[in-house]
């Protein structure tokens, strides 16, 4: 097991049109979690210090923007509809090229799709959401785990739940962030006694057990 990182910061990103779950079940896991280790941190980031409205009208407020540079362990970048916009967006970009190399990067869903489309994910095994809705399911829709492929010819393309391929950490499916935050807490070095009562305490000991082997990592 790595080492504890001290007052492990989780940095989350928000931007128009972001799903709702795939940033906020991290959030909840850092939340939980905070009841045995006060000195965790998860906090919202966006390009701007102004409201943000996520999928279906879901309005948020940011702890910080880009030109803050908040000190952060890890930065997430969630899925939504609103990543076709933001694989082009240059200012997100700049700021992860900015991260310091001990920053993780970490994405729920089509979030990977923002690193494959700055090349991060060349050589690299990642995942993303394996099950389309309405929108993608027919032509000239594509599933995002094929979509991902498109966009990062060089990357592997992996099926498992969370991928962790070292700095960079993908997981697949909108729900995929409540493994991604237990994943996360792995990284900061907590065991499995303690991410397990995070997951007991958040009545999801279940999925928790059904989950927690679906994780592929670099060798």
């Amino acid at each position: 097991m790595a080492a504890r990182v001290a007052g492990f910061r989780l940095g989350i990103y928000v931007f128009k049109d972001a799903e709702i779950v795939d940033f906020a079940a991290p959030h909840g896991v850092f939340s939980v979690a905070r009841r045995f280790d006060p000195e965790l941190d998860a906090f919202l980031i966006a390009d701007a210090m102004r409201p943000v409205q996520a999928q279906a009208g879901f309005t948020v407020l940011p702890n910080y923007c880009f030109s803050d540079s908040p000190a952060m362990d890890a930065f997430l970048i969630p899925g939504g509809f609103g990543t076709r916009q933001e694989m082009h967006n240059r200012r997100l970009h700049e700021f992860i090229r900015s991260l310091p190399e001990s920053c993780l990067l970490t994405s729920v869903c089509t979030g990977s799709w923002v690193y494959g489309k700055m090349g991060l994910l060349d050589g690299l095994p990642a995942t993303n959401r394996k099950e389309p809705d309405k929108a993608e399911s027919v032509p000239p829709g594509k599933i995002p785990l094929d979509r991902l492929a498109d966009i990062a010819p060089k990357a592997r393309i992996s099926r498992a739940r969370v991928v962790d391929a070292g700095r960079v950490i993908t997981a697949g499916g909108i729900t995929s962030g409540m493994e991604m935050g237990f994943h996360l807490l792995r990284r900061a070095g907590y065991d499995e006694k303690f991410i397990f009562e995070v997951a007991r305490v958040m009545e999801y000991s279940a999925a928790f057990a059904l989950y927690k082997e679906d994780v592929e990592r670099q060798p």
